[in-house]
């Protein structure tokens, strides 16, 4: 073998080595979001591989448990009568309904995007058959 055909063939297979060495980098890098199952009509099959993508996503506690007490009993700030209360029962009653807003508004985001995903997951004809829409759980057990 010649000199030059030497160096091509190790300029290949370097070639080659960089090559794969970029593909291997690329699927280490990527990651492909899972497919939401699509309801078939065979519900036990569904509900399986939904169970299992929504705990992926980590949203099965609203499926299972709903939406917690505290979205549906808010406090607002004001609404407490604080008569006699200090600056500081003042300022830790508002601090309160400040952290209890953002759980809501965190709750109700997760609920949301639960039911996005149940949404593309049903077609138009079992959609219409839903008559509670206003949660992800109300969803969920009209399907069921």
């Amino acid at each position: 073998m010649s000199v030059c055909e030497e160096q091509k063939k190790n300029s290949t297979s370097l070639f080659s080595l960089k090559r794969i060495n970029r593909i291997i980098e690329n699927n280490n890098n990527s990651f492909v979001e899972a497919a939401i199952p699509k309801f078939d009509r065979h519900y036990d099959h569904w509900a399986m591989l939904m169970e299992n993508f929504l705990r992926f996503k980590e949203y099965w506690d609203l499926i299972e448990n709903g939406m917690s007490m505290e979205v549906t009993q808010r406090i607002e700030p004001g609404s407490v009568s604080m008569v006699g209360a200090t600056e500081g029962q003042h300022k830790l009653s508002e601090d309160r309904a400040e952290a209890q807003r953002k759980l809501i508004e965190g709750q109700k985001l997760k609920d949301l995007k639960v039911k996005n995903y149940l949404f593309q997951a049903i077609d138009r004809n079992v959609m219409e058959t839903i008559l509670n829409r206003d949660t992800s759980k109300g969803i969920w057990d009209s399907i069921k």
